[in-house]
């Protein structure tokens, strides 16, 4: 991908340019992308919460995604 980096006069980064073929690859493999932006529904933050509470009150059961998978590979 040949992307592009806009810069202020000050040489802060303020944007990307993406060329169109590239922006419309992007919107085939995720069309949802435009929409990305928008505010999470409040049953998802209700839900983020209840679970970030469960792992407050029972932080052991938490564990690395790597020994999980492990772990299931043991199983199969």
């Amino acid at each position: 991908m040949k992307l592009q980096v806009i810069q202020d006069d000050q040489g802060k980064d303020t944007g990307v340019f993406i060329p169109m073929n590239e922006w419309l690859l992007m919107k085939n493999n995720y069309p949802d992308i435009e929409t990305i932006d928008k505010d999470v529904p409040q049953w998802e933050k209700d839900l983020i919460d209840q679970r970030l509470d469960a792992i407050a009150q029972n932080p052991k059961r938490v564990r690395p995604g790597k020994e999980l998978l492990q772990e299931l590979k043991r199983k199969v």
